[in-house]
Formats: C-alpha cells, structure tokens, sequence
C-alpha cells in the first residue's frame, strides 16, 4: 500500500498539466496514480491532478479511466513499490523498456488524445492523460509529453520516499522517546539501592578496627558506591534531553542542547573537551585499585600478583581517566582469566617513561582480533562466548591515553617483561595477553 501523495508533489502535477494546455494547447490534461501495487490486487486510477480544474474536467477524466486504454495499462503486470528500490543514478533510457515504448504507441485511442504510463524503473505507478480537440498530437510535442509523464513518475517516486523516511524518523523519534522514559525509570531506581550500599559500607567501616584486615575492604566499597555516584549523576545529565528538545528536532529547528557540553566521567571521552593533565602517582591511584581486584580475585580462584617500585616518579597525566583506563585493564583481566589462572601487575620505570604491565593467562586474543581490539564495540572471538560485554572499554581507555600523550598496546601471547616472579614460576609461552601503558614521567 502506497503512502498519500503529498501536498508538494499535486503542485508538481496541477503546474506540469497546466504547462501542457499554455504551451502546447491541450483541452485537458489528468494525472491518475494507481492507488495500490500489491500483487494480485486490482489496480484502481485515482485522479490527483486535472487542468482545467472544473467538474466536466473531472467527469470527463473518470470516463477516460475507463476507456481500454486506461484497463490495458491498469491491467499490466506490476511489481511490489518500496521506497528502498529507488535508484535515482538510472537514466531516462534505463528507465523505459521496449514493450513500455510499444504499450505507448498502442494506447492512443484517437489521434488527438495521449495515454501514457507513468513509468519508473519497470513499474507503472499510474497514467498521464492529454487530449486536444482541434488537432492530431506531432511527434515532437509526444516527446515532449513523454518527458513530462518522465517528470511525474520520478517525483512521485522521490516524493514516497521522502514521505517514507519521514514517517521512519517520527517512528525512530517515538521510540527514543520511550527509551528515554525507561532509562529514567532504571536510573531513579537505581539510585535507591545505590545510596543503601553507600550507607552500609559505612557503617561497617565505623565498627572496623584500624588494623582489621577486612577494613580495606570496607573502605573500597565507601570509594567504589562514591565513584558510581559520581558517574549516575554526571549519566543522568547527559541523557537529560527534555520534552522542549525532542519537539524542537521534530520541527527541524536546532535543539537547545547542541551547544551545551555533556560532562561524562571522564572529561573528553564523549565531549570532545581536553583532558586537565597534573602530576599524578601511580602507585596512589593503583593502591585500592589492587585491594578489590584482590578479592574479587579470591571469589574467582585466581592469583593476583603486582609488584610497584617503591621509589616510582609521577606522571604526566589525568588521575581520573588514569583510574578508568587501569581499572578497565584489571577488570578485562579478571574477566577473562579462567578458574586457578594467574593475573599480574608490574610497574616499571624506563628513561623517560612509567611502564604499567597487565597480564593474565587467559586463553589469549586470536592474531585476527588484535588489530581491531581497541576498535568501539568490537569483541571479536569473545562475542561468540558467555562472557558479558559491550567492547567498548579498551576503546575508552585507547582514547584517554592518546589524550594524556601516552601509548596503549596488547600483546598474545604474553610479555614477560609482564610477569612478577614468584619461586621457579614462568610466563606461558603459547598463551595469556599483556596490556602495556606508557606514560611520559616527571
């Protein structure tokens, strides 16, 4: 079933019959379309557009879309319309076939009437009807109606896609509305949750003594539930597009929020803002990273190894994208390592740079993955397993350190330069990844 013809493309018709009585002295002139184009269906001729435009006229042309003439075009075999077949690069030739020529030559029912399909790309989308009273059509002036009927059909072509992505965009825009609606449900629920944890972790924290091994623990949770704090407010704001936006991008005027800046956690990743750079410890902002890799790395069955140099220069860098690109790094570490696998974490300072090492002996990245690991939302080999992810934290963290002036690899299988000793233990040889971070030093 076809969209309705737009109020744009009748004034193309109604201007183009109009042109055929002023310059070449038609009596009447009727644009018909096909109302449906279903397979099987019969075709009914809708008149959309006559000149002159008077009750005789329209009367007149109901008895043309009677005539043989109109049922032998009618009656043509047809094919399914859809927008998405258009190709506007076809040129007039490719357009019409032969037996469309033939059908042409064929449908005049009296010399001083014309009776063309409106033809495009094999498919007959209505017919163009001309008559003139006081003498026979030339050939020129039947090519110059041709071109015409040309005219028509292209543009009702272009005017139901036009008509089609348009009502694409609406129904896009109608479920971004809803998604929105329910982001915002998830996030206000979210909250409650979040705050109760905060809440918990401190009031364990209070009941801890200063040397209770399980303190650290507590006090990650405390820095952890501030961290998503931090990050659901800073989310929330993003998304806060509001009703006046979405009716204003409806409408096609700029919306209010094109020039306002969307401070996510970290700043530059998605706002294109520079990041702010400081002298940053390493080994600070490691430290309670490592203590809740640590014990999620007990809940797993996994040993986790590190080892920071005590005398470690700073670095030129931004803490908070710092804290995101390690912490990712570690998290994909533990993620991916299987149950009695090892992860280890080395620092190291070479001339002018803070190396950091993160490896595991996982099962490796496939040689045809790594060229587009930090690629956003590629997973490669791993979007075939269970393992949860939307890949695009290395794609983050590749973008921070580019920010802060430093270099992000991957190497599978492992480095060695990555591996703390412990005893007689050695790096496996054939599998395992390392993910090296350089950074320029003070």
């Amino acid at each position: 079933m076809l969209l309705p013809t737009s109020s744009e493309f009748v004034a193309l018709c109604r201007s183009q019959v109009a042109l055929l009585t002023q310059v070449l002295g038609a009596s009447m002139s009727v644009v018909y379309l096909t109302e449906t184009l279903v397979e099987g269906a019969e075709a009914r001729l809708v008149p959309v557009a006559a000149y002159p435009e008077s009750a005789l006229a329209l009367e007149r042309s109901r008895q043309l879309a009677l005539s043989p003439a109109a049922d032998a075009v009618s009656a043509m075999p047809r094919q399914f319309f859809a927008p998405d077949s258009v190709d506007e690069k076809d040129d007039e030739d490719d357009r019409r076939d032969q037996s469309s020529v033939s059908l042409r030559n064929s449908l005049a029912a009296e010399p001083q009437q014309m009776v063309l399909p409106l033809v495009h790309d094999g498919m007959v989308l209505g017919l163009l009807v001309s008559e003139r009273n006081d003498r026979p059509w030339t050939t020129w002036e039947g090519t110059q109606i041709e071109r015409i009927a040309d005219t028509i059909a292209l543009a009702y072509v272009m005017d139901q896609r036009a008509q089609w992505l348009d009502q694409t965009h609406r129904q896009q825009r109608l479920l971004q509305s809803d998604q929105h609606d329910i982001l915002d449900n998830l996030l206000h629920q979210f909250k409650n949750p979040l705050t109760a944890l905060r809440t918990f972790g401190k009031l364990l924290l209070r009941r801890l003594r200063p040397e209770d091994s399980n303190r650290e623990v507590a006090t990650s949770i405390v820095r952890e539930s501030d961290r998503l704090q931090d990050l659901l407010k800073q989310f929330d704001h993003a998304i806060d597009l509001g009703d006046v936006d979405l009716i204003s991008m409806d409408l096609g005027e700029e919306p209010s929020t094109v020039n306002r800046p969307i401070p996510l956690l970290p700043a530059g990743v998605l706002t294109g803002s520079t990041l702010t750079l400081e002298f940053c410890s390493v080994s600070e902002i490691l430290q309670p990273l490592l203590v809740s890799a640590e014990a999620i790395a007990q809940e797993k069955g996994l040993s986790l190894r590190s080892w920071i140099p005590d005398s470690l220069p700073s670095v030129w860098a931004n803490q908070g994208a710092l804290r995101e690109v390690l912490s990712n790094l570690i998290d994909n570490a533990l993620k991916y390592t299987p149950v009695e696998g090892q992860i280890h974490i080395r620092v190291a300072d070479s001339d002018d740079q803070v190396i950091i090492r993160v490896s595991d002996t996982g099962l490796g990245i496939p040689s045809q993955d790594l060229p587009h690991l930090f690629e956003r939302h590629y997973r490669g080999v791993q979007e075939t397993t269970d393992i949860p992810g939307s890949g695009l934290g290395l794609a983050i963290a590749d973008q921070l350190i580019e920010q802060m002036h430093g270099e992000i690899e991957v190497f599978s299988p492992m480095q060695n330069g990555g591996w703390v000793s412990e005893n007689s233990d050695q790096p496996p040889k054939d599998h395992g990844t390392t993910f090296v971070v350089k950074l320029g030093r003070t």
